[in-house]
């Protein structure tokens, strides 16, 4: 078995587990997605598919054959490499938790609650 998104008007409406024969059967545009894949790569090494697992209001870019998550902010940038939404600034590496503001378009710290 294998997982699939429905695609309506380039947007997943939802995804399945199924057998090909299964989807075969079906009205409409269905689009095989690994549960494996994620910015591009097989988390098991094996080979990616479509960049990113469906999720339900994803777009299906079928020019990239890509699965494209929502956009989160209107300052990011879309990854042409791993087709994931990007920060338009790097967050600080420095082991602190830190929350994006895109009033500002940058990185806040998040205080720790004591």
């Amino acid at each position: 078995m294998a997982h699939y998104a429905k695609i309506v008007d380039g947007i997943v409406e939802q995804v399945i587990v199924a057998e090909q024969d299964f989807i075969d059967t079906q009205e409409g545009t269905w689009v095989q997605t690994s549960y494996n894949t994620y910015g591009g790569v097989h988390k098991l090494g094996g080979t990616p598919l479509r960049k990113n697992f469906a999720g339900k209001g994803m777009t299906y870019d079928s020019v990239r054959d890509a699965f494209i998550p929502v956009r989160t902010y209107d300052s990011w940038v879309l990854n042409e490499t791993s087709c994931l939404w990007e920060a338009p600034v790097a967050m600080p590496n420095d082991g602190k938790s830190y929350d994006w503001n895109e009033e500002t378009t940058s990185w806040v710290e998040i205080a720790e609650l004591e």
